[in-house]
């Protein structure tokens, strides 16, 4: 069966960081200041990031930031160049179409040189969070008078939590588009640890201004229930722009991430009408599938036109014999006639082929559960969270032109990697880019240039930093120069905790369309999620193709339009 890792297992996957029980942000944005109009040429785009030196852990997470930024920018056509705001010199901002700063560290002194280039500056400038108090209250720079803005201070939890009021609140709810979006909370009574990002910069608008002067406009709002309160979330003047929150801290598939990720658009003035496409992808597909499963399932689409994915698992591997009463087994490509026979009919009817790693496990040893192809990971060692022993590139790509071997370049050859449970090294991911110029699904990205070493002391500087990211659209080019099929919907599960330990949560159709009505919010967004055809198995007793179904029809009738994702 599919599992996902710790980290990603709950379809509500959020950014959570080792760093800090309470995670505050801010952050600063730069887009283009004429009117918004198609994109005609490469913006040029420089993303400032807080890398303060007495905090190695501080900069990682700095750096993480940034990557994740500069891949949401790989949306359009751009270059990002990623540098540390403390290495800011005089004039730089003049080379770029846009400049993001993300102060990620409270009340980092910021170079002088680069407050009085955002003052100067007729380029667009959008601040995340932290910080802005050096430049709003600097009277040097007319900060009110120039954009009808006056920042008043940082609010954050309305009272410390405890065991008796665990959840205080705080400006947690943007209202955008119809749909609330909801900033993530929880808060241990037993360790008093709170994951969570509560701060949020308060602004007031100054209006109105001399005609000369630009009008501060509110894009976006965020509330906070316990005291009925609102404040703007997003608000721009002229080509100025403030963001409240840092919206790249846990993230979810239900956050005010996606808010940001639609306002992206306004930011860099490029237009972009509404096209809200769909993508769906069968998962795990092996030598162990069961050919009438995957028929019954593309018999439904078929008829509606509907193209989709199949995630394959090339090389069929049991070693402990785990699920054959302790006999080893291998099955090839080639005498899986169960596989070919699944993808024979699949193919000719709307199949699109993904591989999905070579053998989905890594040697005979249980990584972390069977061992079996399809239940483990196979480009990272789970276990000790690390890279594999034989981690390099050319071992990864070996496995890479594994894949691509035995299913051939004719009928079987995939169009797209997805490296199994979404996590491999950064040498697993080089290894893909030698191979394929496209990913399908959620990717872990590393602040490290070498190979990824997550378990050091805070204090070593080969320790790296690791964040996963979901996008709602297609990323020409994220940080590892690949373009990104989105995955944002997550995948429907239901509680088989007697027969699998691992797979102990429900996750139902609802859940999936109430993400799909999130996402509506992104004027180019997708709702694309993966399903397993085994849920089909009756021996299960899940109503699978009921369910699988339901979201087929619910995001049809919420406007999205099926794609083939070897087009896009």
């Amino acid at each position: 069966m599919h599992r996902l890792p710790p980290c990603l297992r709950n379809p509500l996957t959020r950014l959570l960081t080792t760093l800090l029980t309470t995670l505050l942000w801010l952050g600063l944005m730069v887009g283009v200041t004429a009117p918004a109009s198609a994109q005609t040429t490469a913006l040029k785009t420089l993303v400032l990031y807080d890398a303060p030196a007495a905090s190695v852990d501080a900069n990682r997470l700095g750096k993480a930031y940034a990557i994740m930024l500069g891949n949401l920018l790989g949306h359009w056509n751009t270059t990002v160049d990623l540098v540390p705001v403390q290495t800011y010199t005089a004039g730089k901002l003049d080379g770029y179409d846009a400049t993001f700063y993300i102060g990620s560290h409270y009340d980092l002194p910021l170079p002088t040189s680069f407050l009085t280039d955002v003052s100067a500056t007729t380029k667009t400038v959008v601040w995340f969070k932290y910080n802005l108090w050096q430049y709003a209250w600097n009277t040097a720079f007319n900060f009110t008078a120039r954009y009808g803005l006056a920042f008043n201070s940082l609010r954050g939890l309305n009272a410390p939590p405890s065991a008796q009021t665990p959840a205080p609140g705080f400006f947690d709810t943007v209202n955008y588009k119809g749909q609330t979006l909801k900033k993530f909370y929880d808060y241990s009574a037993t360790t008093g640890a709170v994951m969570a990002d509560p701060d949020i910069g308060s602004v007031t608008l100054v209006n109105p201004l001399p005609p000369a002067l630009p009008i501060s406009t509110v894009a976006a709002s965020i509330s906070n229930p316990a005291t009925g309160e609102s404040l703007p979330y997003i608000v721009r003047a002229g080509n100025f722009w403030y963001v409240a929150d840092l919206p790249l801290s846990y993230i979810g598939p239900r956050d005010r991430y996606l808010v940001l990720c639609d306002q992206l658009h306004d930011m860099l003035g490029v237009t972009t009408p509404v096209n809200q496409r769909a993508l769906v992808r069968f998962e795990d597909v092996s030598h162990l599938v069961t050919p009438g499963d995957t028929r019954t399932l593309t018999d439904y689409l078929r008829p509606r036109n509907i193209p989709f994915g199949i995630a394959v698992i090339p090389h069929y591997r049991d070693p402990l014999g785990i699920y054959n009463n302790g006999v080893a087994e291998d099955v090839p490509f080639a005498a899986s006639n169960p596989l070919r026979t699944a993808l024979n009919y699949m193919l000719p009817r709307g199949g699109r082929m993904v591989a999905h790693g070579w053998t989905h496990q890594y040697a005979a040893v249980r990584n972390p559960w069977t061992g079996v192809s399809a239940d483990d990971f196979e480009f990272w060692d789970n276990v000790n969270n690390r890279p594999v022993a034989e981690d390099s590139a050319a071992w990864a790509l070996g496995r890479v032109d594994a894949a691509i071997q035995e299913l051939g370049t004719g009928t079987y050859k995939p169009f797209a990697f997805e490296i199994p449970h979404y996590q491999g090294s950064p040498n697993a991911y080089a290894a893909v880019r030698q191979r394929f110029t496209t990913s399908w699904g959620r990717l872990v990205y590393y602040t490290s240039t070498a190979t990824a070493q997550p378990n050091l002391a805070a204090s070593d500087p080969d320790r790296d930093f690791a964040v996963g990211q979901f996008f709602p659209y297609v990323i020409r080019k994220d940080y590892y120069n690949n373009k990104v099929l989105p995955e944002n919907l997550g995948n429907i599960e239901y509680d088989l905790g007697a027969l699998d330990p691992s797979s102990n949560y429900n996750y139902t159709a609802q859940d999936i369309l109430l993400n799909a009505d999130k996402a509506t919010v992104v004027r180019d967004g997708f709702a694309s999620f993966f399903f397993h055809p085994f849920w089909l198995e009756a021996s299960l007793g899940k109503p699978g193709l009921a369910d699988f179904k339901t979201v087929i029809t619910g995001i049809t009738a919420r406007g999205f339009v099926w794609t083939d994702p070897a087009t896009l």
